[in-house]
Order: C-alpha cells, then sequence, then structure tokens
C-alpha cells in the first residue's frame, strides 16, 4: 500500500475545498491561513516522526542564500532539518505538496514547478525576525526563485500565552494582517516575494513545517 493510500483523507482532485480555499485566499490578499487543513492522518503522521527526532537531529538555521548564508543569531534561533523523503510520513507530505502545486498551477497559472521543505524546532526563547522569503530579483536572472511559502504546525494544546505566533504583516511592513496561533494541523500559505512576517518568542518547543515552491 502506498504512502499516499495510507495518508490521504481527502480528494485527490484538483477540486479539494482546501486547495481551492488556499487559491482564493491568495488571490483576494496574497495570503490563506486555514485551520486543520491538512488531512488528519498526514498530520499524526508528521507529528510522529517530529516527536521520534532528538535535538542533535536538528542544525541551527542560517539567513541569506549560498556564498551570503550566515548564521545570525540577532535575526532567528529557530533549529531545521531538511526533508528529503526517506520516510513514509515525508512521502506522503512531499505527495501532499505536489497536489496543491498542481491544484494552484490550474487555478492561478503561478508557474509552481519545484519544493523544497524542512523542519523547524523552536525552543523556548527562539524566534525569527520580520523577513520576506525571497526579494523580487531582475527578470532576466537566470535563477529559479521561491514564490509561494507553506507552513504547517504540528503543535497540540497551544494556546496564546504560549508565544510562538507568525505575525503576517502588509506589503510595506508596517501593518499585522494577521496573528496565527502555531496550533496543530494550521496551513498558513503566502507569497513569498510580497508577505512580510516574523515569528514571535516561543514559551515552549514549537515545531512546523516550512516549505517554498520555486518559479521561473
Amino acid at each position: 500500500m502506498s504512502a499516499l493510500t495510507v495518508f490521504e483523507d481527502g480528494c485527490l482532485g484538483g477540486d479539494d475545498p482546501v486547495f481551492m480555499q488556499i487559491a482564493e485566499d491568495l488571490a483576494a490578499r496574497n495570503f490563506s491561513v486555514i485551520s486543520n487543513a491538512l488531512p488528519p492522518s498526514l498530520s499524526a503522521a508528521l507529528f510522529q516522526q517530529i516527536q521520534a527526532f532528538s535535538p542533535a537531529q536538528f542544525n541551527p538555521a542560517g539567513v541569506g542564500r549560498d556564498h551570503a548564508h550566515t548564521l545570525n543569531q540577532f535575526v532567528r534561533r529557530d533549529s531545521i532539518r531538511w526533508i528529503s523523503g526517506q520516510t513514509e510520513a515525508e512521502r506522503a507530505w512531499l505527495q501532499w505538496a505536489e497536489r496543491l502545486r498542481n491544484s494552484l498551477n490550474q487555478q492561478l497559472f503561478l508557474g509552481l514547478f519545484s519544493f523544497e521543505s524542512h523542519f523547524a524546532h523552536y525552543r523556548p526563547g527562539d524566534f525569527y525576525k520580520k523577513h520576506l522569503d525571497a526579494f523580487k530579483t531582475d527578470a532576466l536572472s537566470p535563477k529559479t526563485q521561491r514564490s509561494l511559502s507553506v507552513v504547517a504546525y504540528f503543535n497540540p494544546g497551544w494556546l496564546p500565552d504560549d508565544g510562538g505566533q507568525l505575525l503576517i504583516y502588509n506589503a510595506e511592513g508596517i501593518e499585522p494582517q494577521e496573528m496565527v496561533i502555531p496550533a496543530f494541523a494550521t496551513l498558513a500559505v503566502f507569497l513569498s516575494e510580497n508577505v512580510p512576517h516574523e515569528v514571535l518568542p516561543a514559551r515552549r518547543d514549537r515545531y512546523s513545517i516550512a516549505g517554498w515552491f520555486r518559479s521561473n
């Protein structure tokens, strides 16, 4: 039995109501936040894998790309572990992301063609200052670009006093538009170049998956 059969609880086609809601939200305001968005069995499988990790299996996260990549604890203090599809849960997550990619390309013509993602662990006191996931590049640049950001949360029983909220700002990065509590199976999707955001300091261990679709 395939991972897709084991973990998929919803529609298999592009008419998945969650995918349709994401597309509608992106068209209206550049971001989407949906509670209980992931299929329950997929959420449970990923949560089980996260619980099995030791702190030593995560690496300090950096900022910047390629030669400009550095560790900067004034900007962010989380730790990450890249997802490579080595486990059944990871393969099911990547299959779910592929379905999302196909659906959004059909509905919004975004030209998304690849996906990368990692687990993220915020320990008590960890944060990520306001930033963009990608910057607008020269139209003639041959490099691919992060175009759409996806964040899924795996924190049962999370309360507002636990901190760690995702703050989504307007395009100018001045006014908060949404405060997302990182509750279990909540999903946030936003345009990487257009939506400044930050993670407020967590007061307990906070787990998520962050991913990015790329386009030319």
